[in-house]
């Protein structure tokens, strides 16, 4: 059994476009406006979902795509630094980042650890082919930590991996498997990436 997971990230917002880890922040103005002009370009799929933040649901909204909250797909719980810029938290607990970047099983902010992640959005990939029945296209918007670990998952790759990739607003990631081996074609862009009226 064939499935296709196709897997958007969400437009921007102020939080991202300042380099804050991701809180659950509205899109802004221009989000919005990008996820409407990108919504041609959001192939056909059997079933839509998006993760439960609201940039998630909003960026869903905007592209049309009448989708169900997965909560499997949440974003990355990163505690009490929710909200804060990497460079605030790096200056007032270096020892903690040090940590948090160099080991996967850790969570000094008080949230997930990089290992649980990775479990969490892994769990939802596999129970995709238990679940799945026959071939089957599913399109999900998550935030860019979620899409990064699916890749690390997909790909069976070191968890160290999930620092080395980069995710864009409104690209399309897609993963196509067949029990549990799954291929990957990323990158691809939804939207022209200007402004529209």
């Amino acid at each position: 059994m064939t499935v296709q997971v196709m897997l958007i990230s969400p437009a921007l917002n102020a939080a991202l476009r300042e380099a804050r880890f991701d809180g659950d922040a509205p899109l802004d103005a221009s989000g919005v406006r990008r996820a409407r002009a990108a919504a041609a370009a959001v192939p056909a799929a059997d079933r839509r979902v998006h993760g439960t933040d609201e940039r998630c649901a909003a960026t869903a909204g905007a592209l049309r795509l009448r989708s169900e909250p997965e909560p499997a797909l949440r974003g990355w719980d990163l505690g009490r630094w929710s909200g804060h810029r990497l460079a605030e938290v790096s200056r007032d607990e270096p020892e903690a980042v040090s940590t948090w970047l160099s080991g996967p099983s850790t969570a000094p902010h008080g949230g997930e650890s990089l290992l649980d992640l990775h479990a969490r959005v892994g769990g939802w990939l596999d129970s995709l082919h238990r679940d799945g029945g026959d071939d089957g296209r599913v399109i999900a918007v998550a935030e860019p930590a979620v899409v990064r670990a699916a890749i690390v998952h997909a790909l069976d790759l070191p968890p160290q991996a999930f620092w080395r990739l980069d995710v864009a607003p409104l690209t399309l990631t897609e993963l196509s498997g067949r029990s549990g081996r799954w291929n990957l074609r990323c990158g691809r862009s939804l939207g022209t990436g200007t402004d529209v009226p």
